[in-house]
């Protein structure tokens, strides 16, 4: 199942990533942060919001949570970060929080987790997944941590009505189509200088465009 593994340690925290292929045949990227030289005393699952991703975008919050004794462990949904697929393109919210939660069940089913506490983590897109997790298994998850996760869409930041029902129609034709031009928010969504100028080499070295309809 694994195409590609990497791995280094820093300190007190190792960090290692790895490819794995979905049901659906398609590699997806993973890594995790875990403590060294101790047991871990539970396991935390990453969400990552829309046209993010875990490997830099979740690496402080990795880190500090390893640190603190928790085997940390996120995934790239498809077409985000360093899985394969279409650039911000989500054929179904379905899928995504299908892949989480395959993932996360193969890593608490290892001996060293399997009596974990497992807890949640989602931020954004990221939270609305991580509620969903909790909801389709309550007793499976110890709990969860959601940051402002994205329940639904603010009126006061959606087009005209109109506007929305003409590209719902669109959507259904041409879901791939680039029409919508958008701004550029990374000074908006990343206030952290050096964590703003890994993103912004990571999206010019994968040459994507998130203007998806």
């Amino acid at each position: 199942m694994t195409a590609e593994t990497a791995g280094q340690k820093q300190s007190d925290v190792k960090y290692e990533e790895e490819f794995i292929v979905n049901s659906r045949g398609i590699k997806q990227f993973t890594c995790r942060w875990l403590p060294v030289d101790r047991e871990a005393k539970g396991l935390i699952c990453l969400c990552h919001g829309y046209c993010g991703e875990c490997s830099i975008g979740c690496e402080e919050t990795g880190v500090r949570l390893a640190k603190t004794g928790y085997a940390v462990f996120g995934i790239d949904h498809e077409g985000h970060g360093k899985s394969d697929g279409v650039r911000g393109y989500v054929k179904s919210f379905d899928n995504v929080v299908n892949d989480c939660a395959s993932f996360f069940h193969s890593i608490s089913e290892r001996t060293e987790y399997a009596k974990k506490v497992r807890f949640l983590y989602g931020a954004s897109m990221g939270g609305a997944v991580a509620l969903l997790l909790h909801r389709k298994q309550p007793t499976f998850w110890n709990g969860a941590v959601l940051l402002a996760p994205m329940c639904k869409i603010g009126d006061e930041v959606k087009p005209h009505p109109l506007l929305v029902s003409v590209l719902k129609k669109l959507a259904a034709v041409v879901p791939k189509w680039k029409i919508i031009p958008s701004k550029d928010m990374m000074d908006i969504a990343i206030k952290d200088p050096e964590t703003r100028k890994k993103v912004s080499k990571f999206l010019r070295s994968q040459k994507s465009s998130f203007t998806y309809i």
